[in-house]
Order: C-alpha cells, then structure tokens, then sequence
C-alpha cells in the first residue's frame, strides 16, 4: 500500500519546518520506501508498518507541539510492489507519448 501523509503542528509557532523534520526523520529510519515533497511524505509497505510509522512520525511532532493535524491519503492495492515510482514512471511514459 502507499500512504502519503501530512503532519502539522498547530500551536508551536509560525515557522515549523525544524518539527517536520522530526516526522520525516521517523519515516526515513523506518527503512520503508518514501518520498517527501513540499505537501506530503509517501511511504511504501504493508498495513501495519504503514500505519506505525505514522504514528511514530505524529508522537515525534507532538514532543514539541501541544496540537497535531494528520493529514492521511491511502492506496490499498494487495500484492503490487514499488507503486512509490511505477505509478509516476507510467504518467512519465504517457507525457512522452
């Protein structure tokens, strides 16, 4: 499954990009694939895995935030592996065409 996620604190101030740092930390010491944009982090796994890391990559930002907002986005498609790059390779491939 993909997940892509926000985390936002809410509350510790105007500049927070220092406490996103610390979810996307989470998420790249989990060893799933990801990939972090300027809107969302996506990640790549099964279920649970998916699902404790974005609890993980929440806590992180609650250590420094009273208020947490979750944004959260699923692909649940069993048995497909590496849609983190095919689905964006097969729109590379279409744009070409």
């Amino acid at each position: 499954m993909l997940v892509a996620f926000s985390v936002t604190p809410l509350g510790a101030g105007e500049s927070v990009g220092d406490l996103v740092a610390e979810a996307v930390r989470v998420v790249r010491a989990s060893g799933l694939p990801n990939r972090t944009d300027a809107m969302f982090t996506t990640i790549e796994g099964e279920w649970d895995e998916c699902f404790a890391v974005v609890k993980q990559a929440v806590e992180a930002v609650a250590k420094g935030s009273p208020r947490v907002s979750l944004s959260l986005k699923a692909d649940v498609r069993p048995g497909v592996s590496d849609a983190l790059h095919a689905k964006v390779e097969h729109i590379e491939r279409a744009l070409r065409e």
